[in-house]
C-alpha cells in the first residue's frame, strides 16, 4: 500500500468488523453506525495504540492470520498509517466474509 489513500470498496460495511471496532474502542451503543469506509482509524475514530493492539487480537481471533492488521501496519509510512481506514481493515477479511 502507498501512501496515498485506497478507495473505499462497494458496498456496505461487515456488520462484525463495525462490532469488532466498537469493542476495542470500548464504544458506546451507536457508536459505530456513524462508521464509513472512509474513516480513519486515526483521525475519525481516534483509535489510540492499545485499541488497535486490541483490535488487531480481535481480527485475528475472529477473521484469522489473514486478518493481519499489526502486519499491515508494520509496513506503513506515518502519512498511510494515518491515513488507514475501515476500508482498509475490511481489505483483510477473507473474500467469503467480505462478500
Amino acid at each position: 500500500m502507498s501512501d496515498r489513500e485506497p478507495p473505499c470498496p462497494d458496498g456496505p460495511l461487515h456488520p462484525e468488523l463495525l462490532a469488532l471496532l466498537a469493542e476495542a474502542a470500548g464504544a458506546p451503543p451507536g457508536w459505530a453506525d456513524r462508521i464509513t469506509p472512509g474513516s480513519r482509524l486515526d483521525a475519525d475514530l481516534l483509535l489510540d495504540e492499545c485499541e488497535l493492539a486490541a483490535l488487531a487480537r480481535l481480527l485475528r481471533e475472529r477473521f484469522g492470520p489473514q486478518a493481519d492488521l499489526a502486519g499491515l501496519r508494520a509496513g506503513l509510512g506515518l502519512a498511510a498509517l494515518e491515513a488507514l481506514t475501515v476500508a482498509d481493515l475490511q481489505k483483510l477479511l477473507p473474500g467469503e466474509v467480505r462478500a
